[in-house]
């Protein structure tokens, strides 16, 4: 394109200006090739013409549209150039507050001189993890950035950080390690990183200064290499420290400081640790006060002083060394100090011995006092012959103190380097590196010595290593890309460096010249300028002989040469070091003892990755001079060591940027700017890239962007790279301007902007199109309103005038018509007159007339009714007697007919005939019959004698054992002796006991009396509290109406207030699990460790024993069965096999008897649940009514009622345990007398309590009585009545309530409250001393334990009432059914009834055999009991003499484990799993360890815990503690293993949280507590614990439930993270709505790669419809899984949320719009998986707001409030953040101005937001577990076969 194509008419370009730097104008006349001057517009709307120069055609810059302004990258600039990249960066620096923008693959950090909220460790999560082009620009994306690529390319990194004194290098370097030492952690205990960051303090402290630039300024350079191991944490660390500013030590500038070290101890020179040390204030020294001010505003030094200790500490250092180094320090500022007397002729001097500053020094230092005053002020000239001492002048001597305390110190600095190298440094193989170098940036000064030529040679290195990494990168994306590679002319810096340091260089003729004996600076510039007169980057100046001018890569430097040699040479006197070497101080010798000299360098290769690493800064050898290396050799060598280093690295690079010297907060100079970034190789980097094609386009992004310049047909291709092709060879005419590659469209300078401009003129005649369409529209629709308002006022107008003549003709019609009518009315008037007298008189006239005729046929009519009547009275008569006669006739007539029938009938019945026909076929029926009843007499006849033999055998045996008993008895009389007396106590205690039962009867009886009377006295107590209500209620009124709105206030605020400590005491115990899980997992690794290395190599063999012992067991016999046992049956038939079940016949009638069983109990449950469901609709309507003022009645009462019961319960147990140990010990005991008498005496006793208690109790009732009656009198005085208010919550009774509470919350609750009420209530005092309150209450609990007992009274007698009831209907029913077979018998025919009747026999008989087959097994049970036992006590008797030595608690669980043996008679299964001791680790295994959810899916969910729990309720069943004890730790542990192993399934997770909440729920529901049994069933009252109070084990299993659901919440966190950002923010939910801008370099990556990557919201939907079928299907509390929705939207939003504060590509209108669509789905998958009351949908509110605020209207101070008002959830900072962030993505959109994001800070001061600015997504909610029992039996839960728990006995 030619400059008359790009220069037009309202195009902006960029012109010099001498205070701005650059200034922007707009073009206001088109350009011609040839004119001399460009017609400008000024922003202040001047006029100004540019001059051009013909010949060099120099063209003012173009700027860049709007829309590219303020971009992340300075390379996604169309236009690259200065005044662009000086304009974003000020853009991004003032108006958006962003410090940092990326220039390539440059960092460029602007000093903000202000603390800013964006290095929290949250941001540094937010940052781990992501791609560098992702997110905003940071040095966090940078140090992320060298963490990837060192852990994806296993090649070291370095990031160089360089910029001038004040700039922020150091700042930037520690940010860098932190983020590090965050995300690489030390895998080990040293703390590595904490080292690491530690080592900053010591370094600021004694290598940093006060300058005139910065208050905290690096006089050294260092190089930090950060030490990974293979899995890339870190495991060490060292540093290379570059050329120390010793000059500092003893000379400082106006307005700066020595180094920090130095004020910090004298800020703390009065603790008496450091008295020793001589110090005072800073003042007071010459090395620490020549700058004037000893303080910096906002440092405490002696704050810093201590973090500096502790960090020597941290990292090692002993105590006396530090005292050493202290020592050190204090000695120098005391050798500044020293008086130096001159002498008379001036060549000599002296320093007195009684100097206190000289004492100090030699007694910190521990050196001779007598020496040290002679070799100051003396000096030793050594020649070939003889050895001279000369006497030295005042200037020489302080010379050479001041060279003796840079020495000390710059050793001192040498050694805490080393020694931090030693703390830092590790044993572990390093794998690989991150070197943080942290060097000056280019310095120029007025003043510039041999410190800033090094300073700028070093920088002249590394510029060169910059600019060939840079063009490298190039190089290498246009090969990847398929670009013709064409050799881009970039700047080299070699000649400059060769001018320095090649040979005969600079440094070498500065060498040379310090080698001279008596050279001098002068002599060495002459030098210079023979030299190097004729190079290109040397310059003389014309003003000085001494000073030489250096042209290096940023500026020109001027140089001073005095001071050079002495710098370079560093001279210090040998015998001054000698003296120091001889120090009584271990370390203070050991800073100046000889050492050799480093080895050289070895070259790295190129298959190894490691660097070779050395003390940059070798300790110089002081004694031989001809040998002593020069400083500026040893900094030459560093240098290159250094380079070799960063060239065996990846380099990332960090420019720091300073924007005012006057260091305020966002201020921006542009002329600094413009300085530092042409200093730091900004410019050259944007330089290099507008060499070549800097803009570059994925063809999917230039598609989206440009398709509105494509043409209808190309866009109906599908091949996108052919059709962006088309386009750019059609718009763009010159192929050189572009070039396609692989993946992407690379466009020369300026191209992006020409298509820009096209697109944008696409736009603007489109939208001059719309435009002039709706204008003309507009003016249509105006027209047409104004032609239609036109007519309407014609038609109203018209018609206004025909209605008024309408009007004059109505009214002169009107007047004719009224006189017309006044004039009729007149005659009808006096017609009428006469009409009325004539129609009067004729009325009379006929009337009378008409009364005549009346009568007249009145007469009539009633004599016709007289005759009719008469006439009907004879009718009647007449035919009743006709028809009296006929009836007669036919009665004679038809008992004839019947005589003779009945005749002929008895002679037809008289013959054999009919006889026989009714015979036929009974014979043979009867004989069939007949036989029957033989065969089952035969059966009967046969039964019998079975019987009758095995009673006899029974008997027979019976009277062996007896005999074998007697025998044995004679044998052991003694012990036989000792069963009798036991027989006999058992006979006396039953007497006994019976004796009691009694006196109990008696008791009760009495009880019953007393609770009448009782009841009697509440109902008069009750109808006193109905009068005391009645006057309650009436106070209550009226304080009502003055203190409830304040009361509900203060109750509310109080509630919230104790919601919020309950929360925060959740979340810090819950955050304690968690550590001590954390811990109790280091513990289990360390351990694993510690085996594995313990381990001998080979193989342990697992033992397999167990299963194959229970393998042997053959099939049980059907006929020992229990019979009834439904269940036991099915399976032996199952066992057995069909054929032998069919050959049973009994088995076949047994079944059929429990089916018809089964069917009677379903009715009757059938009728039960219809009655409870009648009660329970009842009760439904009573609750609704009374609901609202029952609950915290219902409340109270309930935890009252819990109490009493508790303290009931735990009397009964005590009273068990008592009985149970009177028993047990009367077992072991041989007097029975003492027996007896011990039971008796304790039941005598437990009736004495009872007594006792019941008489309290009485005395209790009777000083309640007192204490009301006094309360009445007290009342009628009617004095007290001022603290009636706060009996409004307490005024009403509370009723008994069925509700369900947790027994833990209520007992909280409870306490809570009474302690509120103590606080702020007086329970209705109506007196002074309170006893009418405390009376009240009383009487109230009284009457509420009273009430509950007769309702536990009346539910008994209703249950009784019910049961006789259904054995009522059960008889009606078995009655109906006999009348109902009785009246089919008398239906049927005789033969039927015979048959029915022996059918009926048969059965009958059949049910009478089955009854006594029952009694017949029974027997044999019982008979085989009987022996066991007899066993059994045959065993103790012969064991009993060797049973003695044993331990009595051993014998008590022996026998105790027998009498449960013996007590096991039921029939059905009780919910009951016993096992062997043995079969415990089997068991845990089968069940828990290799157990798979899928294996019970298809049954009872939380099946395990069912199954758990019915084995510890039999090991309690049989009271045997240990093995509760060894099954619930087996458990716990055996989850643990479980949940270690698969730590990422979420599946497995989620089966044992569900399990592990499950056996919690069992262990509370049956566990005895009263809280915990509401809803229980009385069949599962059955199935509770008896022996064992299992709290502490509840309390283990809620830690291991808070333990599962934090692994659980990791796991989905960790599944869902990487999608969110991608699914939430970038997916493209609602298509075309975005819009796409320019990337720079960091965004280059083909969006098409990048695909695979991306998740869309479907992704994220799907798998949380897995997380929730998961956990329903096995059974997770609701309240469970809403809280873990909860918990994941919670991340969803925190995690979004961060990643848009952290991008500005994504804050844009369009995006906010696809966040909302994404959240409403979002929310609409709450809504159909009912979780709306989980508080999921809350959770999301952050992100709502920030997806409304990118859509809101942003302009005026409307729209500020409606933000404020709007953005509640939203932080300041967040929304500051996002206005900031907010960036159009068409030109048509306008940017957020900073006049509104300012308005919008000022209506927010008011709020008191946290200052973070990040969510902290790890956070986690404190999870609750509520009580949810199981409506589910243990006796109707099935054991699979599939879990191989076959060893396992139902009991």
């Amino acid at each position: 394109m030619s400059a008359a194509q790009l220069y037009t008419k309202y195009t902006r370009v960029w012109i010099p200006d001498p205070d701005e730097v650059w200034r922007s104008a707009e073009i206001i006349k088109d350009y011609k090739e040839g004119d001399k001057s460009l017609h400008l517009k000024l922003e202040d709307e001047t006029l100004y013409e540019y001059p051009i120069d013909l010949q060099g055609n120099e063209l003012p810059f173009l700027r860049n549209p709007d829309i590219l302004v303020g971009e992340n990258d300075l390379t996604a600039l169309s236009y690259l150039h200065e005044p662009a990249v000086l304009h974003n960066l000020k853009v991004r620096f003032l108006e958006s507050n962003h410090i940092y923008t990326y220039c390539g693959i440059v960092l460029v950090a602007i000093n903000p001189y202000e603390q800013l909220p964006i290095y929290e460790q949250d941001v540094i999560y937010a940052y781990s993890g992501q791609n560098m082009g992702d997110m905003d620009p940071h040095i966090f994306a940078v140090a992320e950035e060298a963490y990837k690529q060192m852990a994806r390319d296993e090649k070291n990194q370095s990031i160089i950080v360089s910029g001038e004194s004040g700039a922020g290098k150091t700042v930037s370097a520690k940010y860098a390690m932190r983020f590090f030492a965050t995300v690489g952690g030390s895998a080990s205990e040293t703390n590595i990183e904490a080292k690491v960051l530690a080592s900053s303090p010591i370094m600021e402290a004694i290598g940093n200064a006060k300058t005139t630039r910065n208050d905290n300024s690096s006089r050294f350079g260092k190089y930090i290499q950060i030490g990974f191991d293979k899995r890339y944490h870190i495991i060490g660390a060292n540093m290379r420290t570059y050329l120390l500013e010793k000059s500092r030590v003893v000379f400082q500038a106006e307005d700066e400081r020595n180094y920090h070290i130095f004020y910090q101890l004298c800020a703390s020179a009065s603790l008496p640790e450091f008295k020793e040390l001589g110090l005072t204030c800073a003042e007071d020294f010459f090395y620490t006060s020549q700058g004037g001010d000893t303080s910096i505003e906002g440092v405490d030094d002696a704050d810093d002083f201590e973090k500096t200790r502790h960090a020597f500490t941290l990292l090692g250092v002993k105590e006396s060394h530090q005292t050493t180094i202290f020592r050190i320090i204090a000695a120098i500022l005391h050798l500044g100090n020293l008086e130096i007397q001159g002498e008379r002729d001036g060549d000599a001097c002296s320093v007195s011995s009684e100097d206190e500053h000289l004492n100090n020094f030699c007694g910190l230092l521990g050196v001779e006092h007598s020496q040290m005053q002679h070799w100051l002020c003396h000096r030793k000239l050594i020649t070939t012959a003889e050895t001279y001492v000369k006497n030295m002048s005042v200037q020489q001597v302080v010379n050479a103190r001041n060279a003796l305390a840079k020495h000390i110190y710059a050793q001192l600095f040498n050694w805490i380097v080393q020694h931090i190298n030693k703390a830092l440094h590790t044993t572990v193989k390093q794998h690989s590196f991150i070197g943080v170098l942290d060097i000056y940036g280019f310095e120029t000064f007025e003043v510039n010595s041999f410190e800033q030529f090094c300073i700028n040679y070093a920088n002249e290195k590394l510029q060169q290593q910059f600019n060939s990494h840079v063009f490298k990168l190039e190089q290498e994306e246009y090969m990847k890309e398929g670009i013709p590679w064409t050799l881009i002319d970039f700047y080299d810096n070699q000649p400059c460096i060769d001018l320095i340091e090649a040979k005969l260089g600079i440094l070498d003729l500065l060498d040379e010249e310090c080698k001279v004996p008596k050279g001098t600076d002068q002599n060495w510039a002459q030098k210079l300028y023979d030299r190097h007169a004729s190079s290109q980057h040397f310059q003389k100046p014309r003003m000085s002989n001494t000073s030489f001018i250096v042209l290096h890569f940023a500026d020109k430097v001027e140089y001073q040469s005095e001071g050079f040699l002495e710098k370079n040479r560093d001279t210090v006197y040998e015998e001054q070091i000698n003296i120091l070497k001889a120090s009584k101080y271990q370390m203070v010798a050991d800073l100046f003892q000889d050492e050799k000299d480093a080895a050289p360098t070895t070259s790295v290769g190129k298959g190894t990755s490691k660097i070779s690493v050395r003390s940059a800064r070798p300790v110089i050898k002081a004694a031989n001079k001809e040998h002593k290396k020069t400083v500026g050799h040893q900094f030459r060598n560093s240098l290159h060591l250094l380079m070799e280093t960063l060239n065996a690295t990846t380099p990332h690079y960090v420019r720091c940027i300073k924007p005012n010297d006057e260091k305020l907060p966002f201020k921006f100079d542009p002329k600094r700017a413009v300085q530092q970034l042409r200093a730091c190789g900004v410019l050259e980097t944007i330089r290099i890239s507008a060499a070549g094609f800097p803009s570059r386009w994925s063809y999917h992004d230039f598609f989206n962007r440009y398709r509105v310049l494509m043409k209808k047909r190309d866009l109906s291709k599908n091949d996108k790279k052919q059709i962006c092709q088309t386009l750019l060879e059609d718009l763009i005419k010159d192929p050189d301007k572009f070039q396609f590659g692989r993946t992407k469209i690379f466009f020369r300078a300026g191209q992006v902007a020409y298509l820009e401009k096209l697109r944008a003129d696409k736009f603007r005649a489109a939208t001059i199109m719309i435009q002039k369409t709706v204008r003309g529209w507009l003016q249509r629709v105006k027209y047409k309103r104004l032609r239609r308002a036109a007519i309407v006022v014609q038609r109203y107008t018209r018609g206004h005038l025909a209605r008024r003549l309408a009007e004059h003709l109505r009214r002169t019609r009107a007047a004719i018509v009224f006189q017309k009518q006044y004039r009729m009315l007149r005659i009808l008037r006096a017609f009428q007159r006469v009409r009325n007298a004539t129609v009067t008189i004729q009325a009379f006239a006929r009337g009378m007339f008409v009364r005549r005729i009346y009568r007249k046929i009145l007469a009539e009519h009633k004599a016709i009714i007289l005759q009719k009547y008469a006439r009907g009275w004879l009718a009647r008569t007449r035919f009743r007697r006709v028809r009296g006669a006929t009836i007669v006739l036919q009665c004679y007539y038809r008992r004839m007919k019947a005589r003779q029938e009945l005749k002929a009938l008895k002679i037809e019945a008289r013959s054999a005939q009919h006889l026989k026909k009714l015979n036929i076929g009974m014979e043979n029926k009867v004989v069939q019959l007949q036989r029957k009843i033989d065969e089952q007499n035969k059966e009967y006849k046969l039964l019998n004698e079975q019987l009758s033999t095995l009673a006899s055998a029974h008997s027979s045996e019976v009277e062996k054992l007896k005999k074998e008993l007697v025998q044995y008895q004679q044998g052991h009389r003694g012990d036989g002796n000792q069963l009798v007396s036991l027989q006999e106590e058992m006979e006396h205690l039953r007497l006994e006991l019976e004796k009691a039962l009694g006196e109990r009867k008696v008791v009760e009886d009495s009880y019953v009396k007393e609770k009448d009377l009782l009841r009697k006295r509440i109902s008069d107590l009750e109808e006193e509290n109905a009068l005391l209500k009645q006057e309650k209620e009436e106070l209550n009124s009226r304080i009502l109406c003055q203190s409830q709105d304040e009361f509900a206030r203060n109750t509310v605020e109080e509630n919230i207030q104790m919601k919020k400590e309950l929360e925060e005491e959740r979340s810090r115990y819950q955050n304690l699990v968690k550590e001590y899980s954390r811990l109790e997992q280091r513990y289990d690794n360390l351990r694993d460790e510690m085996t594995i290395i313990k381990q001998a190599p080979g193989h342990r063999r697992n033992p397999s024993n167990q299963s194959s012992l229970e393998s042997d067991s053959n099939y049980p016999s059907i006929s020992t069965s229990e019979i009834g046992d439904t269940e036991d049956v099915i399976q032996q038939v199952e066992e057995v096999g069909m054929e032998k079940a069919a050959m049973d016949m009994t088995l076949f009638l047994k079944l059929q008897k429990r089916v018809r069983e089964l069917e009677q109990e379903r009715k009757k449950l059938q009728t039960h649940l219809e009655k409870k469901e009648q009660e329970s609709k009842k009760s439904q309507v009573i609750e609704t009514k009374t609901e609202a003022t029952s609950d915290h009645e219902d409340f109270a009462y309930n935890s009252l009622k819990r109490q009493e019961l508790e303290s009931e319960n735990k009397k009964l147990k005590n009273e068990l345990n008592e009985l149970r140990k009177a028993i047990a010990d009367r077992a072991t005991q041989n007097n029975s007398s003492n027996d007896i008498q011990d039971g008796y005496n304790l039941l005598l006793n437990q009736l004495k309590s009872a007594n006792e208690e019941l008489e309290v109790r009485k005395e209790e009732v009777l000083i309640l009585r007192t204490q009301i009656m006094k309360a009445a009198q007290q009342k009628e005085t009617g004095k007290n009545m001022v603290i009636e208010r706060e009996n409004i919550t307490t005024d009403a009774s509370w009723p008994n309530s069925n509700k369900h509470i947790d027994q833990e919350d209520a007992i909280e609750a409870y306490q809570g409250m009474c302690e509120t009420n103590r606080k702020t209530e007086d329970w209705g005092y109506l007196n002074e001393d309170g006893e009418l309150g405390l009376a009240y209450q009383g009487l109230k609990q009284v009457a509420r334990l009273l009430e509950a007992q007769l309702q536990d009274q009346r539910r008994e007698h209703e249950e009784e009432v019910e049961a006789l009831k259904n054995e009522v209907d059960a008889m009606k029913e078995e009655l109906e059914k006999q009348q109902q077979a009785f009246l089919q018998t008398l239906q049927l025919s005789p033969e039927a009834q015979v048959e029915f009747g022996l059918q009926q026999e048969i059965t009958r008989l059949t049910n009478e055999n089955l009854d006594l087959k029952e009694v017949l097994e029974k027997l044999e049970k019982n008979e085989k009991k009987l022996k066991k036992q007899l066993k059994i006590y045959m065993k103790k008797v012969q064991d009993f003499e060797a049973s003695q030595a044993t331990v009595p608690a051993e014998r008590r669980q022996h026998e105790r484990n027998m009498q449960v043996a013996v007590q096991r008679k039921e029939k059905d299964f009780q919910g009951m799993l016993e096992y062997y001791k043995e079969d415990e680790p089997l068991l845990i295994r089968n069940l828990i360890t290799d157990l798979k959810p899928q294996t019970v899916s298809a049954t009872v969910p939380c099946l395990p815990a069912y199954i758990l729990y019915m084995c510890i309720r039999h090991a309690d069943y049989i009271n045997d503690d240990q093995k509760v004890h060894s099954l619930l730790t087996s458990t716990i542990n055996g989850i643990k293993k479980v949940l270690k192993k698969h730590n990422d399934d979420f599946q497995m997770t989620s089966f044992w949280l569900a399990n592990t909440c499950r056996l919690l729920h069992c262990l509370k529901q049956y566990s005895g507590d009263a809280g915990f049994m509401t809803q229980n069933t009385p069949k599962q009252n059955e199935h509770c614990l008896k022996n064992f109070d299992l709290t502490e084990y509840r309390q283990v299993l809620s830690h291991l439930s808070i333990q599962i659901y934090q692994q659980l919440i990791k796991i989905a966190e960790g599944i869902l993270q990487p999608m969110i950002v991608s699914a939430v923010l970038e997916n493209e939910s609602i298509q075309g709505l975005s819009g796409v801008k320019p990337m720079g370099y960091r965004n280059r990556s083909s969006s098409m790669a990048d695909g695979d990557s991306s998740y869309s919201l479907d992704a994220i939907i799907r798998q949380l419809n897995m997380f929730h079928s998961v956990m329903c299907d096995q059974g997770l509390d609701p309240e469970i899984v809403q809280q873990v929705f909860k918990q994941l939207f919670y991340m969803i939003n925190a995690v979004a949320l961060n990643n848009l504060l952290l991008r500005k590509d994504v804050c844009s209108w369009s995006t906010g719009m696809q966040l909302r669509f994404n959240i409403s789905q979002l929310e609409e998958w709450l809504r159909g998986k009912n979780l709306q009351q989980s508080g999921a949908a809350q959770m999301l509110e952050p992100l709502i707001q920030a997806a409304q605020l990118l859509q809101l209207k942003k302009k005026t101070s409307e729209d500020a409030e409606a933000i404020c008002s709007l953005c509640t959830s939203l932080t300041t900072q967040q929304i500051v953040k996002i206005l900031n962030l907010y960036t159009p993505v068409n030109e048509f959109e306008e940017r957020v101005t900073v006049a509104f994001i300012r308005d919008i800070q000022t209506h927010l001061q008011e709020r008191n937001d946290p200052p973070q600015l990040l969510l902290d997504f790890k956070h986690m909610f404190p999870v609750l577990f509520p009580f949810n029992p199981s409506s589910i039996t243990m006796d109707s839960i099935h054991l699979p076969a599939s879990l191989h728990l076959e060893f396992l006995n139902k009991v």
